[in-house]
């Protein structure tokens, strides 16, 4: 059953039509759905308002209403507003008029800024993945007050200086100008008794840990973001996120491309010549490579499977292997008549290649 239109004012039933304004202005501001986001009985408190003073201020309804009620005003067909769209979009020049602004300027809720936060982690913990609790400074919803800047028990008052239409309007010839209006800053309200703990801000710093999960394969530059972990937002709007930039500190050993780990191995002329098979570290620990004789310096190897996991895709890359073959040095005089020894037999059984490389230069100037 329907409430009194008067009482839902609280207003008498001879009330004036400046009565029932004032009136309807206080419910309104009190109860405004930007002002208690997520209070339903406040949305409910709005509406009942909102359907009264469309009533009460009309001296047709009115009369329709004093005479015959509810039932006479719904056979009349009117059945009140089917949410807020149809409150502000009726009463856009009267919220222009209490509140200074119009449906358009409402405080509709907005987002909370983004954050960001640049982690360096290790090669190894990139490439398998890891976890971490980071520490952000950001501004969260004050606890104490809500969010609505003001001392709990407490309520706004209505700006004197521009009657709460948050705009001052002054007259040049036949324009009428308005700007916001300095005492309120254009808020239409003034907070006499702000909140102790956030200052009036309805929002306070804090500190607060955040456990992230780092996926395998990340590599710098990489941004993760971890939703709703951002800035309190504002009117009732969500927060921002939080966006973790990934930094890859440089390995001793390996070095990354894509998602292949590379890494340089030496070996000696003895390895090269003869071949040998050697144990090269990677990523996921000791693999035996087989070198095959007369191997040169700078030969790549490839261990597939045994690089960096692929983000969104099944397997990893490879490992690549670059030989350095070790020239010796310091020779002993046992090792310098081996080595002479070998030149020998060599330079007999056939032409040595760097005397063929110089015949190639020759021809090519001939």
């Amino acid at each position: 059953m329907k409430r009194d239109y008067y009482e839902i004012l609280g207003i008498p039933r001879g009330a004036s039509s400046e009565e029932i304004k004032r009136a309807y202005r206080r419910i309104a501001f009190k109860n405004h759905p930007d002002r208690n986001p997520g209070d339903k009985e406040a949305e409910e408190r709005f509406k009942e308002a909102a359907e009264a003073y469309e009533v009460l201020r009309d001296s047709q309804k009115r009369d329709i209403y004093d005479h015959y009620g509810h039932e006479g005003l719904s056979s009349q067909g009117f059945t009140g507003f089917a949410g807020f769209d149809d409150i502000f979009g009726t009463f856009s020049d009267i919220f222009d008029e209490f509140f200074g602004f119009r449906t358009r300027a409402r405080e509709v809720p907005q987002a909370g800024p983004d954050l960001r936060y640049d982690l360096t982690i290790s090669f190894e913990e990139a490439a398998f993945g890891t976890e971490k609790e980071i520490k952000i400074k950001k501004a969260e919803i004050c606890d104490f007050c809500g969010g609505s800047a003001l001392e709990p028990g407490y309520e706004p008052e209505i700006c004197s200086a521009c009657e709460g239409r948050g705009q001052v309007y002054h007259t040049h010839g036949f324009f009428r100008i308005g700007t916001p209006c300095p005492h309120c800053q254009g808020k239409g309200v003034i907070v006499t008794h702000p909140c102790p703990k956030c200052g009036g801000s309805g929002r306070r710093r804090v500190e607060k840990g955040v456990k992230i999960r780092i996926p395998g394969g990340v590599d710098t530059g990489t941004r993760l973001r971890i939703q709703m972990e951002g800035e309190a937002g504002l009117y009732g709007g969500p927060p921002g996120d939080l966006y973790i930039v990934i930094h890859v500190k440089p390995h001793s050993f390996f070095t990354r491309k894509g998602d292949s780990v590379i890494c340089e191995v030496p070996i000696s002329f003895v390895q090269a010549a003869f071949g040998d098979t050697i144990k090269v570290p990677t990523l996921k620990g000791i693999e035996k490579l087989k070198i095959p004789p007369g191997t040169q310096s700078g030969k790549i190897f490839r261990l597939q499977d045994k690089g960096i996991p692929r983000i969104g895709r099944y397997g990893c890359g490879d490992q690549i292997i670059r030989i350095i073959v070790d020239t010796p040095t310091n020779l002993t005089k046992r090792q310098e008549e081996l080595l002479r020894e070998f030149a020998e037999i060599e330079e007999e059984k056939r032409a040595s290649p760097y005397a063929r490389f110089w015949e190639k230069i020759k021809e090519c100037f001939r």
